[in-house]
């Protein structure tokens, strides 16, 4: 029996996963991953992938780099060992690393996360990183700057080798010379420069011989004059040797007694890395965090499998383990049931091995202590083995390894033998795997199991969708809903003839027929609940706009009246202080003049003075009281005198002015204008303004565009615009018009309105319905507004 993981394809999960690390640790550490049956151990991993995810979101995927694991080199360093130069740059590659996640993790915000302990352990080392850049330029080269000695040592080998060239250029340019040499090219021989002299002229240039060529026609001779030059170049050749070699111990040596925190930085970076891969394959997937518990309960919402093609994958709704502990999936073939079955045991694998899954928001995984599925064709040929008998060996593995904390996935159980038969057994399986408590998942197409499943408490039946128009699966899994396998249906599009069909469908039984009867009709009425469901979410989100719009106003209102109560309170502020200011300036004067009571133009003083403090007092009164009214007995406000229209009024408990727009008569309201607004508002609420400022105020205030305007023409006519107005604002104004219009001997009268939202017509109409002096009224007609206007004939 195949191990789950291969069953499920768990191994090509991890494969896409590994395919986002940046190094072979980790991509090993993700290749190796394997589902986790402890709660706790499980949380921890989910909350460090989704803590990962968050980050990059927030911050940007940290900056990971191919480094290489360093774990044995400074493993052999740390015990003596020579390491190579391409070892050495690999370490520094990884400090490199370190460096850049270190800087990367300075720049996140301070909110503590899963993944702060890795961090923490992240710190660069400065010194060896500079140490290692400064002495190696590549696999093959130690640079100068490694040490001042080296440095010294190359500079004279430099200046050695020039000027041996240039006595070597002085003899080649030599005309007696040049005539002994094969020619004029200077080559080294043994780490020291030579001239290539013809054979036949060896004895004309005195030297050490230490070269001939394969032909023997020519021999490599140093001069005697550059011998000593090339002694010097050959010790100082030697000293840049010991030089180097005593730099590379000095910097193993150094790698060497930093191993353990080097080890410690490679598994760091490597563990972010493995973090990070989780978090990207799951921001490629669209995935999320599940709710995780060690219940037995699955309930996955738009659940995609992770294989699929994201973009085109049908999400499914699935639950298992709370009001039921099996499901049976029905459906024809090719429409899903198996896919479904992957599903659930792979998401559940997944989130074992600490990834998110491809669902939304409120789904739930459990953690099992087995997976166990049979899914597929296994029949063997080499073993003799049919497809019944291969179904059968899995289940009895699946039998004996069962417990209560066990996800068991079956595909067609009891297929490949007589249908009776497999029916039976079937159903005897499950209910045996039910007692031991696992939770299972079954596919499967016997009419015998969709009935087991409708009498049996704890077992749903659920179907893979099939659209019977088109003839094609929709993927879509319809839990508490047994489906049809369609086989006649599917079998009509393939190709086979009508008159089989027809006859096929002859040879089933009664029972059957009224069996599949039954499940269409359920099927039609599941269909129209859904439209129905669907319709009420719309009109649920509708409201919620509309209620967010509200709160929203709301607050705006809230925030206007805390805005007017705090200028208020400061205009009360200076009121209050200019009071007190004079106030005090008049205790002075009676002081003042209490001090002078003695002289002989007291009286004079004592009548101006009197007379100041009189009209300083009626000023303070002003200032404190804008509003110009009586007290009674009960120290309530009474107006002067009776409202009129165009009187300038202050509404207390808004703290706002307004001007009165039409004559209040006999009314306890009158209606105000406020600014651009217009509102009806309790006589009792009002308190009348001073004349001046009223004055002041209309020389102010401009014409508003909507005010209404009475127009007589001497053809009879008169109009009304009301465009604007509330609905009792503009009939009240629609009345005193009619009234008008009665008295200038107007027997047409127009009222323009407008067409918005239909409210104020309807209202102006009805007024119109009860007036004993309107004879008629219709709407305009094309030329005098439509609906935009009520065109009234009066009584005579």
């Amino acid at each position: 029996m195949k191990s789950f993981e291969q069953v499920l394809e768990l191994d090509k999960v991890l494969q896409q996963a590994a395919g986002f690390a940046s190094n072979e640790t980790t991509k090993n550490m993700l290749l190796q991953c394997k589902p986790c049956c402890d709660l706790a151990e499980v949380r921890t991993e989910i909350q460090k992938t989704d803590d990962a995810l968050q980050l990059a979101l927030q911050f940007g995927t940290p900056p990971f780099t191919e480094f290489r694991d360093i774990c044995n080199l400074v493993t052999r360093a740390s015990s003596g060992a020579r390491l190579s130069l391409k070892d050495l740059l690999d370490i520094a590659d990884l400090l490199r690393q370190v460096q850049s996640l270190a800087q990367w993790y300075g720049h996140c915000s301070e909110s503590a996360t899963s993944l702060d302990y890795v961090f923490s352990q992240v710190i660069p080392d400065d010194g060896l990183l500079s140490m290692l850049e400064r002495s190696i330029l590549s696999e093959d080269e130690i640079a100068d700057s490694a040490s001042p000695t080296l440095a010294e040592i190359r500079r004279k080998l430099t200046r050695s080798r020039a000027h041996l060239r240039d006595t070597l250029d002085k003899m080649v340019k030599n005309k007696t010379i040049q005539k002994y040499l094969q020619d004029t090219n200077i080559t080294i021989r043994d780490g020291r420069f030579v001239l290539p002299v013809k054979t036949e002229y060896r004895n004309q240039i005195a030297g050490l011989i230490h070269d001939t060529s394969s032909s023997g026609q020519t021999l490599f001779i140093e001069p005697l004059q550059i011998v000593e030059a090339n002694n010097d170049i050959r010790l100082l050749e030697s000293k840049e040797l010991e030089e180097i070699d005593r730099i590379m111990q000095k910097l193993c040596a150094e790698v060497g007694s930093r191993s353990e925190s080097l080890k410690r930085l490679h598994n760091a970076c490597a563990e972010l890395n493995y973090y990070f891969a989780k978090a990207n394959y799951a921001a490629s997937l669209k995935a999320v965090k599940p709710k995780i518990s060690d219940d037995g309960i699955i309930e996955l919402k738009k659940a995609r499998h992770p294989l699929l093609d994201q973009t085109k994958a049908v999400p499914i709704d699935l639950a298992l383990g709370e009001q039921h502990n099996a499901l049976i999936v029905t459906g024809p073939n090719t429409g899903g049931k198996t896919v479904a079955l992957k599903t659930a045991g792979l998401l559940t694998a997944m989130t074992m091995c600490g990834f998110l899954i491809p669902v939304t928001d409120g789904s739930r995984i459990s953690i099992f202590r087995h997976i166990l599925a049979d899914i597929g064709d296994s029949q063997s040929i080499e073993q003799n083995l049919s497809t019944f008998s291969s179904h059968t060996l899995n289940v009895v593995e699946i039998l004996e390894t069962a417990d209560d904390s066990t996800l068991i996935l079956l595909d067609e159980l009891g297929s490949g033998t007589d249908p009776v038969e497999g029916a039976a057994l079937a159903i005897s399986v499950i209910d045996y795997l039910k007692q031991l408590g696992a939770k299972l998942m079954v596919t499967t197409h016997y009419q015998e199991l969709k009935l087991y499943a409708a009498d049996t408490p704890d077992v749903m039946n659920a179907s893979c969708e099939f659209n019977t128009k088109t003839l094609q699966p929709t993927y879509r899994l319809i839990t508490g809903s047994p489906g049809k396998s369609n086989a006649f249906a599917i079998s009509g599009q393939l190709g086979i003839p009508a008159v089989i069909l027809k006859h096929a469908e002859s040879l089933i039984s009664e029972e059957n027929k009224q069996f599949e009867h039954v499940i269409e009709k359920f099927e039609n009425a599941r269909k129209e609940l859904e439209s129905e469901k669907e319709q009420a979410e719309q009109l649920r989100r509708e409201a919620e706009l509309l209620k967010a719009e509200w709160e929203q106003k709301s607050h705006e209102l809230a925030e206007r009246e805390t805005q007017m109560l705090e200028r208020a309170s400061e205009q009360a502020s200076r009121i209050v202080e200019s009071t007190k200011a004079q106030s005090n300036a008049l205790l002075d004067e009676l002081e003042k003049l209490k001090r002078e009571k003695d002289k002989s133009d007291f009286s004079a003083r004592v009548s101006g003075i009197k007379s100041t403090s009189t009209q300083q007092l009626r000023d303070m009164y002003k200032t404190a009281n804008p509003v110009i009214g009586n007290l009674d007995e009960n120290g309530n406000y009474v107006l002067p005198r009776t409202l009129q229209k165009g009187d300038a009024v202050l509404i207390p408990d808004l703290r706002q002015e307004g001007m009165i727009i039409s004559d209040p008569g006999n009314s306890e309201s009158a209606f105000v204008q406020i600014g651009i607004m217009k509102m009806k508002v309790q006589i009792s609420r009002l308190r009348l303004l001073d004349k001046t400022k009223q004055n002041q105020n209309q020389k102010k205030k401009p014409k508003r565009k909507n005010q209404v305007s009475v127009k007589a023409e001497r053809k009879g006519s008169m109009e009304l615009d009301i465009r604007g107005y509330a609905c009792d604002e503009g009939v009240h104004e629609v009345e005193q018009f009619i009234s008008s219009a009665l008295l200038a001997n107007i027997g047409i009268v127009m009222i323009i309105h407008g067409k918005g939202t239909g409210v104020l017509r309807k209202a102006v109409q009805e007024k119109l319905s009860r007036m004993k002096c309107v004879k008629s009224y219709r709407n305009g007609v094309y030329g005098e507004g439509e609906d935009g206007v009520t065109v009234v004939t009066l009584r005579d």
